[in-house]
């Protein structure tokens, strides 16, 4: 699958909490973060209101090495959470970093895409 995904019993504004929490303890950053539902409706558009925030997320140093390696990989940075309610569910979910590097043929970036993917499906797994 092109993403990991998790449910949790806390609501959406806990959840980025947690992230946020558990990310600084890998040493990665959120650089933004983007409240949907309220842009939309700041744009006038009033048809979809449910939680939904994606965090657009880094680590600084790894940024840099993967773009020494190859910029085109620029295209993918930064790295994106989104936590958002379905069915009453709060989910926390990612696109793997492994699944969209393999567009780029090169092994040691995919080697360090899927140190990533790990990581950040282990802050994944400690927030739900």
């Amino acid at each position: 699958m092109f993403h990991y995904t998790v449910e949790t019993d806390k609501s959406v504004d806990d959840a980025v909490e947690a992230v946020e929490k558990n990310l600084k303890e890998e040493k990665f950053g959120v650089l933004w973060k983007l409240d949907l539902p309220a842009k939309l409706q700041e744009k006038g558009v009033e048809s979809y209101k449910k939680p939904y925030r994606i965090l657009e997320v880094c680590n600084p140093v790894e940024a840099a090495r993967v773009l020494e390696i190859n910029e085109l990989v620029g295209y993918f940075l930064p790295c994106k959470i989104t936590i958002y309610e379905n069915n009453g569910t709060t989910k926390i979910g990612l696109p793997r970093p492994t699944m969209m590097i393999e567009m780029i043929e090169d092994q040691d970036l995919k080697e360090i895409a899927k140190d990533i993917e790990d990581t950040l499906i282990k802050v994944l797994d400690k927030s739900k």
